[in-house]
């Protein structure tokens, strides 16, 4: 399954990932690739609650990244 996770850097130089199809599903880490990580661990667990409390799955996501050059 494919889900869009945005991540940010904050000013303390914190990268956060979060995934906005499965609402509250947050997580942190002190680089992109650790805090990547961190929310696949998040998503994980996530999932394998819902799947407990036969709650349904989002859907997979298709979508392409498309370069402008102006």
């Amino acid at each position: 399954m494919k889900f869009r996770v945005l991540i940010e850097e904050d000013e303390d130089g914190i990268f956060t990932a979060e995934c906005p199809s499965l609402p509250g599903c947050v997580s942190q880490g002190r680089s992109r690739s650790e805090a990547v990580q961190n929310i696949k661990d998040a998503m994980k667990g996530y999932l394998e609650s819902l799947k407990k409390h036969n709650e349904p799955i989002p859907p997979s996501i298709d979508e392409e990244v498309v370069d402008i050059y102006a």
